[in-house]
Parts: structure tokens; C-alpha cells; sequence
């Protein structure tokens, strides 16, 4: 297969219900920023991918990454994207520092794979099941505005709702014990962002044991992985990394030390699905649990998750929800989101189309 011509198109989308975390804390977040790559191929085929990116979380911007796919685009036209693994190993010499842009580049070549073969990407990478249900975030607020939220989460069909926190420990309790008891019936994971001390994050998995699901990221990864251990050992909530855990590397010494019951990956930080897969097989090995998660990001890219997600029976949680308060998106997916399940249709490749 030739790649007989590459665009690289930036867009800038904007969110219905602008959020704050504890990445973000000073000012809501309004927008999203991504690059889309369209490649077209000498058999006719038309592929896209999709760089995403929070700058508070790997420091890229529109810029380096708009900069980065370009280069990637020049060097792509003389491979063979089928070659997946060569090709992706030519261009991680030129995304070193911008993982979303590997991450777009490898999405279109795997979304060419499912359009050469006639068979959806889900399929292609195992076909464990067709669907996941997801959670969905509830942003930083006072306890009464967190229920109301979470309220509206509900009334969209989720029953799974994520809230973030990190902020302030004590109010993250309260935060999280009046969505509970207003919603029942749902099930609840907090995010932390990395927020905590070990001594609050102690306290916050102590006090909301039988509450929660799992608690993601309660310490910066800057406080190192065996801090994490021994917070993983005494918790009484099962701990699950995300920023901590950035690539087969990370993740290896992580499910090497125990230093927590699962991993979070996402796409767009690590990228892309080869690298996922990678990082998805040592926790898989470390009998641990797999999350895939999302930034905000479009649906394209979701597509894209959920394909990995469906595909390994390691998988246990999906969080990607990065799409629904998008405004704007190009993408045209064909996936099927109902009442909080995100389901694959037999389309080939990813499935989507995008209007750009």
C-alpha cells in the first residue's frame, strides 16, 4: 500500500460545560485544541487520525504538535503503513516529545489496516466484546453543585459517574458521600489528579470504603513509585495509576513493584494503540487491571479507544467520555453510545468519517 498524499488540518473545538480540575484550577477549561491527519492512499483508501493533547499533562501544544505531524507526513509518504511496526518505529524518532502526534499517525495506519481487510478494527486487534460501559466526569464544585452534575450525567444515561477532586481532601469526601446517597443506585470513582499527600490520600480511601470504585491518581507521580506501593498497600480502596503510568516502561515497574491494582492508558499520551497494546500485556501478565481513558478529545479518537478496549479481555473499565461535551467535532462516528454502554458497529477500520 502507498500513501499518496497527507494533510495536516488543526482545530480548535469548544466545550458545552467548561470544566475545572486540579490541573486546572485556576481557570475553567473552555476548549480543545487537536490535529486531525486525513491520509490517502494510491488504492483509494482515506484514513484518518487524530493528535490530542493537554499541555498542563505532557507540555505540547498546538504548535509542536501541528509541527510534529507535518514532519511525520513527509516521512510517511515513503512507507508502507501496513508495515505498522516499522512505520511507527520511523516516526517515533520525530515525536519524541509529542506522543499525541504518534498517536494520530498510529490510529490511521491501524484504521488502513481494517479498510485493506474489510473488517472493523475491534475485530482486527482480538474482538474480545463488542461493548463497554463508561463512565463519565463530574467537574470540581461545591457539594451541591457536584449532585446537581452528577444529576445531569444521570438523566444522559450514565451510571457510572467519575468525579474529579484533588483540590481539598476533606471537601472531596463530602463531595463524594452527597452524590452517593443522592445517586445510589450509581457507581462512583474519584480522580484525584495526582492532588494528595499519602497521609489524605489514606484518609479519603478510609473514608469512602464501600463508596467507591476504584480511586485514580491520588498522588502526583512526583512522589515516585514506591510511594505509591505503600499506598496501594494500605488502602481500602483499590488504587488505580494514570499519569504515573506513561509508557511500556513506566508500566512495567509499576506492575513490577505492585504499586497499584490497575493502569489507566490513554491514546493520546502514550501514542497510540501499539503502544497500548504493549502496556495493556504487562498489566495483563501482572494480573492487574486495564482502564482506557481519554482526554477531551474527539470521537475520532474515541473510536479508537474503544476499539483497543474491546479488544482485551484485560480491560475492565472504559472512561472514555472525552467527545461528549465537544462542540464542533468533525468526526461522523458510527460507534453506538446508549445509556452510558459505548458500542461497535461492523463498520471497517475505525469507522469514521470526519467533515474537514
Amino acid at each position: 500500500m502507498q500513501i499518496t498524499h497527507v494533510e495536516v488540518i488543526p482545530v480548535k473545538m469548544g466545550l458545552r460545560l467548561p470544566f475545572r480540575t486540579a490541573y486546572h484550577s485556576e481557570d475553567a477549561v473552555e476548549h480543545a485544541e487537536a490535529v486531525f491527519v486525513r491520509i490517502e492512499t494510491r488504492q483509494g483508501d482515506v484514513a484518518w487520525g487524530c493528535a490530542a493533547f493537554d499541555t498542563a499533562l505532557t507540555g505540547e501544544t498546538l504548535d509542536s504538535v501541528t509541527r510534529a505531524c507535518r514532519a511525520c507526513a513527509d516521512r510517511a509518504r515513503d512507507l508502507n503503513p501496513l508495515n505498522t511496526e516499522y512505520a511507527l518505529a520511523e516516526l517515533s524518532t520525530l515525536t519524541q516529545n509529542t506522543p499525541s502526534a504518534l498517536c494520530a499517525f498510529d490510529i490511521a495506519f491501524h484504521d488502513l489496516l481494517g479498510l485493506a481487510t474489510g473488517q472493523p478494527l475491534h475485530r482486527l486487534l482480538g474482538g474480545f466484546r463488542d461493548r463497554i460501559q463508561t463512565s463519565v466526569s463530574v467537574g470540581l464544585g461545591t457539594v451541591q453543585e457536584t449532585v446537581e452534575m452528577a444529576r445531569d450525567r444521570v438523566r444522559q444515561g450514565f451510571r457510572i459517574l467519575k468525579i474529579k477532586g484533588g483540590m481539598d481532601p476533606e471537601e472531596d469526601v463530602r463531595r463524594a458521600r452527597a452524590v452517593h446517597d443522592a445517586l445510589p443506585n450509581c457507581i462512583l470513582r474519584l480522580d484525584a489528579d495526582g492532588g494528595y499527600s499519602i497521609r489524605e490520600a489514606l484518609d479519603v480511601a478510609r473514608a469512602l470504603a464501600g463508596r467507591l470504585e476504584m480511586l485514580e491518581q491520588p498522588i502526583a507521580p512526583a512522589e515516585g513509585i514506591e510511594t505509591l506501593r505503600q499506598l496501594t498497600m494500605q488502602s481500602k480502596t483499590p488504587i488505580l495509576a494514570s499519569q504515573s503510568v506513561v509508557g511500556p516502561e513506566s508500566a512495567l515497574e509499576l506492575a513490577s513493584r505492585r504499586a497499584a491494582h490497575g493502569i489507566s492508558i490513554k491514546l493520546a499520551t502514550c501514542g497510540g494503540i501499539a503502544c497500548a497494546r504493549r502496556m495493556d500485556a504487562i498489566a495483563r501478565a501482572a494480573q492487574m487491571t486495564t482502564m482506557v481513558g481519554s482526554l477531551n478529545e474527539p470521537a475520532l479518537l474515541i473510536a479508537a479507544g474503544l476499539a483497543f478496549a474491546l479488544s482485551s479481555p484485560a480491560v475492565r473499565y472504559g472512561d472514555l467520555d472525552g467527545h461528549f461535551d465537544l462542540e464542533n467535532d468533525p468526526t461522523v462516528a458510527r460507534f453506538v453510545v446508549e445509556d452510558g454502554w459505548l458500542i461497535a458497529t461492523d463498520v471497517p477500520g475505525l469507522g469514521c468519517t470526519v467533515n474537514l
